[in-house]
Parts: structure tokens; sequence; C-alpha cells
């Protein structure tokens, strides 16, 4: 093989690799069936709802993820669309870490492949799974690209920048599949693109936030307080051994209790913590070393765990409380944890880093004796060892995170009843709360699937059920029509809530009430042992959200769309003029010289014959 081909293969080897561990991690859940776990609720078909663009009186926690399976979900299979995108966030998770330890590091293709790794089989990646925040795991992904993005526009004269620019916008906007996740996004970009970039960053991040921004401005629910019980109860939570700052170092710590692997709610959540810690702290001084972005990911990594330990103590969850009753949005900053998200790249680096230092002191002391030369270091030995005990501390997030993460498959009459409903009026659902507990769906407590299902607005009252409390939710229609059915109440009451359409799930439990007094009153359309749909007879008072309204959101969403894919496909177009050169995984922007200008280290000879 010639050296342009070694440099191809170089450049491949990470992004297979990846794909391997993001299959070997996702392999369960990509059979046939749907996605249907604690947040996560994949459906066959979705629609362009109120709920879904944001509109309804709950906050747009899932625009313009719900708005965008609406759309595809008319062309493929919604859950086939989840599952691929989840795939695709678990594998360029790890291959932008690869790509990012290349670029900043000039380290060569075994520390890659330890980058890779850290970011793909860690604490955070087997907890939001298990919670089902697949589409978070999409602003996750895009961390690493934004970062090394960023370090070629800190690098690059300020023309000739085009194609870094496009690809950074299509970043930006995959990452604002939710609020999070673009918040994510955002917060790296900015710190790390330097003074001269940020104007425009700054500019372009907004564009890509409009789907929730104007969804919030429509529907008012960003100048109504959060309840403050949200705080205490999202904290990020202490693991065992470990502590709350120890669980977060270890990239650990979510709230639910219930949605962590079972490694980590043991005496081995110690020993996984520290095997992930020392294999960081060893490369940790050579990664502070290796540029100014290399080193403000370090102290971004530091912030991501420290403010979120402090947010958990007396006096944090205090400031909370008092900032989501009167910082309107600040609702979004509850669940601290998920910014934790925020230490990958660095976590990533800093083993990158270890490794290459490790197999310099193997090939010194090992290998080659004193007369090692130091830019040939035999890193295979070095990149196994990583390898394996990265896996060994979480040893259960392998195939599905221990068989938790699997497809459900939905009864018949779901798409009975969601093709019946389509009339006017919003969808009461039986019995009351938002999570469900069907024998199809295992043990976990799923979200309601009618919103998802339904092509009218299925109400939801948004209070949720943590740590044995109840947070409230924002939606006062969705409660005022819950206690109309449990206390029995009229037809005639239902419609002028605006309700068209009453469903009653079976197989789970949950409140019912007197509701069988309403019920009686109804027209019945479609009745089977899971499911039975009752329409309300006379003259529906809707509530619609405006013709307006819903034009001006669906812009929001197309421009948000038209950053996504124009990003990218510019992006491809740059790519493919310019060859890609030596030392870039995505091609060098054009005009960008070969390394940040205030680096100081030494490139590893990405053709050791060691590896």
């Amino acid at each position: 093989m010639n050296a342009e081909g070694r440099k191809r293969w170089y450049r491949l080897v990470p992004a297979a690799y990846s794909l391997a561990l993001a299959l070997i991690v996702l392999g369960p859940l990509l059979g046939s069936g749907y996605l249907l776990l604690r947040d996560a609720v994949s459906t066959p078909r979705s629609y362009l709802t109120d709920s879904a663009l944001g509109l309804g009186e709950a906050a747009p926690r899932a625009v313009p993820q719900d708005a965008l399976l609406a759309v595809l979900s008319s062309v493929v299979d919604g859950g086939i669309v989840v599952k691929a995108i989840l795939l695709a966030a678990v594998w360029l998770a790890g291959w932008g870490a690869a790509a990012l330890a290349r670029e900043l590091l000039r380290v060569s293709l075994g520390p890659q492949l330890v980058a890779a790794t850290v970011a793909i089989w860690n604490p955070y990646v087997a907890e939001r799974l298990l919670q089902g925040h697949w589409s978070l795991l999409a602003g996750y992904a895009a961390l690493p690209w934004i970062a090394l993005l960023a370090a070629r526009l800190r690098a690059a004269p300020p023309a000739g920048t085009a194609g870094t620019w496009a690809a950074l916008i299509g970043c930006l906007a995959a990452a604002g599949l939710t609020p999070t996740g673009s918040l994510l996004a955002g917060g790296i970009a900015v710190v790390l693109v330097g003074k001269r970039n940020l104007p425009a960053t700054v500019t372009f991040w907004i564009l890509t936030t409009m789907p929730w921004v104007i969804a919030t401005a429509l529907s008012g629910t960003g100048a109504a307080p959060s309840d403050p019980a949200g705080i205490p109860a999202f904290a990020a939570r202490a693991e065992p051994w470990l502590g709350t700052l120890g669980s977060l170092a270890g990239l650990g710590g979510i709230w639910n209790s219930t949605a962590v692997p079972d490694s980590r709610t043991t005496f081995f959540a110690l020993i996984g913590t520290l095997l992930l810690l020392v294999l960081v702290v060893t490369g940790l001084r050579a990664v502070r070393g290796s540029g100014r972005v290399a080193r403000r990911l370090v102290w971004l990594a530091v912030a991501a765990i420290v403010l979120p330990a402090l947010g958990a103590t007396g006096w944090g969850l205090s400031v909370g409380e008092f900032l989501v009753t009167r910082v309107p949005g600040a609702g979004l900053l509850r669940d601290t944890q998920k910014y934790v998200a925020l230490a990958m790249p660095a976590y990533a680096l800093c083993a990158a880093a270890g490794c290459r230092v490790a197999g310099r002191w193997l090939s010194a002391n090992v290998f080659d004796g004193p007369g090692a030369r130091p830019d040939r270091p035999r890193t295979g030995g070095a990149t196994v060892l990583f390898i394996a005990l990265l896996l060994i501390a979480l040893p259960d997030l392998a195939w599905g995170v221990g068989g938790a993460l699997r497809p459900v498959h939905y009864p018949a009459g779901w798409q009975r009843v969601a093709a019946a409903a389509d009339g006017p009026g919003d969808i009461a659902v039986l019995p009351g709360g938002m999570f469900r507990k069907f024998g199809y769906s295992g043990s976990a407590p799923v979200l309601d699937p009618a919103p998802r299902m339904m092509r009218r607005d299925a109400l939801q009252t948004g209070e949720l059920p943590v740590r044995g409390g109840v947070v409230a939710g924002e939606s006062k229609q969705a409660r005022r029509v819950e206690r109309l059915l449990l206390r029995g109440a009229s037809a005639h009451e239902l419609a002028l809530q605006g309700v068209g359409w009453v469903l009653v799930e079976g197989g789970t439990p949950g409140p019912l009430g007197d509701s069988k007094n309403t019920l009686a009153q109804l027209d019945p359309v479609y009745s089977d042992a899971d499911l039975q749909l009752y329409r309300v007879p006379g003259t529906i008072t809707a509530d619609d959200a405006s013709p307006a309204d819903r034009r001006l959101s669906g812009a929001a969403h197309l421009l948000w769309a038209t950053l996504l894919v124009g990003g990218f496909l510019t992006a491809a177009a740059y790519s493919r003029r310019k060859a890609p050169e030596e030392g870039s995984v995505l091609g060098k922007s054009e005009g960008e010289p070969e390394a940040d200008h205030d680096d100081a280290h030494q490139r590893d000879d990405e053709n050791d014959p060691h590896i």
C-alpha cells in the first residue's frame, strides 16, 4: 500500500471503529419494532399537530424534534427514523472525538481509537439511553465536531473559510434537535471560536434556535415560571461510594436512580470511575500544553462537572429555585447533569494524550530502551490497554445497556384509533397521568405514546412523578380536563374545553376516578382489549393555534431545516473542491495553515508501523 493509501486507511479506521462500537451498544434495538422507554417514544407515524410545532400549553421541549419526525414519518416509518438518528449520534460522537484528537493533538491511530471509546463507552451515554434521551445524544455527538471546526476557524485567516462555517452551521442545527442540545452546542462554540468569529457564531446559533424560540414566544410558555420542585427533583445524584462530585466526574450522576446500568448501582461504580479518571489524568498535562482550544476544553470540562455538583448543594438548590421562579426559560437548566456532556471532548483528548504518553514510556522502558525515538512511540500496547480498561469500567453498556434497550411492538389497535380520531377537538386520555406501564413495553415506565400517535393533540398535564414527589406541568387545560374526567363530568363540559375525543388505554395502572359516568355519555367509536375510543357529541369549542401562528412556526422550522441540510451540503461541496490535506479528517478549510498558531506540540508519525 502506498503512502496515500495508508492515509486514506488511517482516516477510515476511526469511523469504522466508532460504528462498530455504536452497533455493539445499540444492537438489540436495531431489530423490528419501536423505541419506547421512559422519555423515548417512537411511533410508525406522527403528525404536525400544534404540540409538534411547540404551540400547545406545554413548554416546547421536543422542538423541532417532533416536527421533524412528523415530516419524515410521512415517507419513512418513524421507528426507523429514530433508530437511524440514534445510531448516527452514537457513531458520530466517537468519530468526532477521534477526529478532534487527531487534529488538536496530532496523535496516531491508536490514541484516536481511545478517544472514540471514551466518547461512546461512558456512563453519560448509558444513562441518557436508559432515560430515553435519544435526541439529546444528537447534541452530544455534535460537540467534538464543533470543537474541531472552532479550532480551524481560530487558526484560519478570515478569507477562505466558507466550508468550515457551513459545517459549523450544520452541526449547530443538528445539535438543536432539542433545546438542551442547542444550548450545549452554542455554549461550546462560543467558548472556542475566538473573538474574531464570535459575532457570526452567535448569529448562526440564534438562527438555529428559531423553532423553539418562536414556539416559546407564540405559546407564552417562556414567561411562565417553572415549578421550583423540579430543581431538587432533577438535581445531580450521588452514586454509591462516589458522592455527587465523584459521580459527575465519572460522567454519571443522572437524577433518575432507575435509569442507570446495574454496574453503577454497586461498589463497582467507584472502580469504573477511578479507571476512567486515571486514564484521563494521565494525559491532562499534555492536553493543557496543546494549544488554546485544548486548554479551553479542559476548563470547560471542569466547569461542566463542578457547577452541577454545586447545584446539588443546599445553597445551589436555593439559587436554582430562585432562577426558575423569576427568570423566564430557566427551567431548561433544572436537569443540570445534562450539561456534563460538555466534559466529553476534553476527556477524549486527555485519554488520547495519555495513551501516547503511556506508549512513549513503554517504548523507552520496555520495547526499545532509552534510545527509542519519542516521535515514534509504540502505542499499540497502550491502545489495547486503555480500550480494555474503558470497556471494563462499564461492562454492561454492551448490547442495549444490558438488554434494557430493546424494540417494542404496538398492538394493532393504535393505528386504528389514530385513523379514526380525525375530527375536530383535542384528545383526552385515560388513565390520568403522563406515564404508562404496558405489558408489551417492559417494566420501566414510558411516556404515553398517544400524543405522538394521534392526528389531533392529545392533552398532557406535564406533571412528572420524580423521587416520590410530583413536579407540576404547564398545561392548565389538560389539568382541567383530567379533573373533569376523574369526577365524571358531563360530555357538554368536555366539549366546552375543546375535547372532541376520549381515549382509554387499557393494561396500564393509573387513576380512572368516576370517568365511567362521563364515558357513558359519549359515542363509542372503537374498542378492543387494549384501547377504547369515544367521540364527544355536540359542538366542540376547539382552541387550536391560529393559522398565522402555525405559518410563523412552520417558517422557523423550515429555516432550521435549511440550515441543517444546506450547511452540510455546502460543506461537502467545498470538501470536494479541495482534497483533504494531511492532519485533517474532514479536510482543512480553504487557506487554513498547518496548525494553531499557539500550538507547541509535536505530531506523532501517523505511519507508525508499531500500531
